[in-house]
């Protein structure tokens, strides 16, 4: 019987939480009668459009790396918000250098983390 009383009280207890919780959230906006016009320029791009834009920047720089002389059968570029990633083999590291500095000058990177190895024979 202790045990259920318990419960109920818990319960009673997460309930009242929960909704002080949700209660306290009110916009500034809201509180002085005042409606805000939607922005739609600032609202966060949707997932789907992030990674057709992640995508679009990753075939930007592998172009400019290809353009620039680089062999970029096995290097793999991944861009995450302007983020790219240069991952995989080159033939040496003049090359592992070279796709770096190319990378960091196409539009739209913000960065570059360059994990490139050197390509032994036989590989």
């Amino acid at each position: 019987m202790k045990k259920i009383h318990v419960l109920k009280l818990a319960g009673a207890a997460l309930v009242v939480v929960s909704s002080v919780n949700a209660w306290s959230q009110t916009s500034d906006t809201a509180a002085t009668g005042q409606t805000a016009a939607p922005a739609a320029s600032s609202a966060p791009p949707s997932k789907s459009a992030m990674r057709k834009a992640n995508r679009a920047l990753s075939k930007k720089v592998l172009q400019a790396l290809q353009k620039g002389g680089i062999d970029v059968i096995g290097m793999n570029v991944i861009a995450k918000n302007g983020a790219i990633t240069l991952a995989g083999h080159a033939a040496d590291a003049t090359e592992i250098d070279k796709a770096a500095s190319i990378a960091k000058g196409v539009d739209g990177v913000t960065s570059v983390k360059n994990v490139l190895t050197i390509q032994e024979g036989g590989q």
